[in-house]
């Protein structure tokens, strides 16, 4: 039995590909299109899917959409009478758009599979998920629980901003939901635009900017705001907001409660103040994510927690949660924003639609993901082959020589790309489509974000560290395969700040090193902790154990190899242009060796500014 997930039509479409009930495949549109948050029809990833499971179309015995349209449209209708006749504007826009597209995406799904395989019944095998179900079902089936809480938060669905389902083995029920316009994930956002950065894309610069600054406006955001409850549940006063009736996400209300209107990206400078926001917003963000688990945790009794939707991608405030401890257990789909729906919706569609009689199988301390490498890998043969036809110069060298042969590199201060097995699904690189450098170094954060990135010097780089060494250099002992915890520097392993050092304030803290990994010890000494583990990856485990005999330490700079704009790689050619384009000194395609003093100079391209800012 195969089942064919598909998200699409609002950002980050993606396909997936279960078989009796194991993930086979799964992939975003926009690492084939390079088109960074690609909403169009998955058909790339799709193709990728079946390629990956030896099929076609014909032989998917479902196919499963991700959220229902309808539901959307009755949002925008009842939201606009809601406030009518305010918002006549961004409803006049939105209407043609759904008329034309969005309302009939039922037809125009059939029409694109019907066109792959003329012979697919729509009418009985295409099923659609409701949006946050496809969240809780991405988050429990492959999580290592037999029974869970399940969380999703996110900006909205067709009406619902949050929710809590309880999983049982193969069973999945929602049990409590906040409705649209209340909203933690569009909160975050709102706070994303008044600071300068782009909705659905920026939010994360913002968690990244929160240490910079102090907490100074979360009092103001609580008692205005949001209408925060012991428990958890909120209200937003809709005043301060303008994402139901304009085409902005804050409102002339909200500048005149915090002085001053929202920052013009292209005009005005990042200061204090935006550091500051930054710093409330995460805060209050953290405070409510705290509220709600720790009051599920009581009614609930169950010690396992699962967490999905673009809110669960906060990795400061899944760190909170985990060290808050109310839940023994925590788990994290790696692919918690709507990409990870269309894999959620085709397991609600064998599990909970179609109650197929599949077992659900429970490995304690082992998820389903396989890692998350779930996207395309290329043979030796076909890498040389795209390699030698993009013009590229490289060496064939056995896996131990390219360990010793990048490790030595890293120890020696090089940036190096690293393309290895199968492309992961997800926001996050985890040492399939890295870029990787050496964490003692301490220009090498502000050097890969300049020189090779291209992007904010603010932006904090994450470390990957084998499994086995976590504990000894941070505060984390727990599995964080999928870059989803930050927990803290081991003390043994900070630097003591000197009196001129922690008098600094803002983006003047940047350069100060403190710790003995300073290229992945954030300003308030936290990390973004990747832990790496042989069965799931052996050749990028293999490398940090090199490291580690040449150096002391086991671990790594990890970011995503793409620039600034870009889509992580995903195919050789697209890893060789992007090496060429930026400073990075080496590339490791599989068995192949590049050296940048080797390469054509001619092909060398201007990167900086070959993609639009995120």
């Amino acid at each position: 039995m195969r089942i064919l997930g598909l998200s699409a039509f609002y950002h980050d479409s993606a396909a997936a590909l279960i078989e009796d009930g194991q993930v086979v495949a799964a992939a975003q549109e926009e690492r084939f299109t390079r088109k960074k948050h690609d909403s169009n029809f998955p058909i790339h990833a799709l193709e990728y899917c079946l390629d990956a499971a030896a099929t076609g179309l014909d032989g998917v015995d479902y196919v499963a959409f991700y959220d229902k349209p309808f539901l959307k449209f009755e949002r925008l209708l009842e939201t606009y009478l809601a406030f009518a006749p305010r918002g006549f504007a961004s409803f006049r826009m939105a209407m043609p758009v759904w008329l034309r597209e969005k309302l009939f995406q039922k037809d125009l799904l059939g029409k694109k599979l019907t066109a792959m395989a003329p012979d697919f019944d729509c009418k009985s095998k295409l099923l659609f998920s409701e949006h946050h179900l496809s969240h809780a079902a991405s988050a429990f089936f492959p999580s290592p629980f037999e029974e869970a809480v399940v969380l999703t938060m996110d900006g909205v669905g067709e009406w619902t901003t949050t929710s809590v389902a309880i999983g049982k083995g193969r069973d999945l029920k929602v049990v409590k939901e906040i409705h649209f316009p209340h909203s933690l994930g569009l909160l975050y956002s709102a706070i994303t635009y008044y600071t300068g950065f782009r909705v659905n894309s920026g939010e994360y610069k913002v968690m990244g900017l929160a240490p910079y600054g102090e907490p100074k406006y979360t009092q103001a955001l609580l008692d205005n705001v949001i209408d925060l409850k012991p428990d958890g549940s909120f209200r937003l006063d809709q005043s301060y907001f303008d994402y139901c009736t304009g085409l902005r996400m804050t409102s002339e209300k909200f500048n005149r409660l915090f002085g001053r209107p929202a920052r013009q990206p292209d005009k005005d400078l990042l200061d204090q103040f935006h550091m500051d926001m930054a710093a409330s917003v995460q805060k209050v963000t953290e405070e409510a994510m705290l509220r709600l688990t720790r009051s599920l945790a009581g009614e609930y009794g169950i010690p396992n927690l699962c967490l999905a939707g673009g809110v669960a991608l906060n990795c400061v405030g899944n760190g909170h949660v985990l060290r808050d401890g109310a839940f023994k257990n925590l788990w994290i789909q790696p692919a918690a924003g709507d990409a990870g729906g269309a894999l959620g919706a085709a397991l609600a569609a064998c599990h909970l639609h179609l109650h197929l009689d599949r077992p659900r199988p429970v490995t304690p301390g082992k998820d389903a993901m396989r890692g998350s490498y779930l996207g395309p890998a290329f043979a030796q043969d076909d890498i040389e082959r795209r390699l030698t036809k993009a013009g590229a110069r490289f060496q064939v060298l056995d896996e131990a020589r390219v360990i010793d042969s990048v490790a030595g590199a890293l120890a020696d201060g090089k940036a190096v790309g690293w393309m290895q097995g199968r492309m992961e699904f997800g926001p996050r690189a985890l040492g399939g489509r890295s870029i990787l450098g050496d964490p003692r170094s301490p220009t090498m954060q502000k050097t890969l974000n300049l020189k090779v990135k291209y992007r904010e010097s603010f932006r904090p780089f994450a470390p990957s560290v084998r499994r086995e060494d976590v504990a000894d250099w941070f505060e984390l002992d727990a599995d964080s395969p999928y870059m989803l915890l930050v927990d803290g520097v081991k003390e043994s392993k900070r630097r003591e700040m000197t009196a001129e050092e922690q008098a600094l304030f803002g983006i003047d803290k940047l350069n100060v090193p403190r710790s003995e990994i300073p290229a992945v010890t954030h300003v308030d000494y936290s990390a973004r902790i990747q832990t790496v583990h042989a069965d799931t990856h052996p050749r990028y485990h293999a490398l940090l154990s090199r490291f580690k005999d040449l150096t002391g330490c086991p671990v790594l700079v990890n970011t995503s190899f793409n620039v600034r704009g870009e889509p992580i790689v995903c195919t050789p050619e697209d890893a060789f242009h992007c090496f060429m384009g930026t400073e990075l000194d080496v590339l490791a395609v599989g068995d192949c060796l590049l050296l940048k003093d080797e390469q054509d100079p001619s092909l060398k391209t201007d990167y900086k500014s070959a993609f639009e800012l995120d």
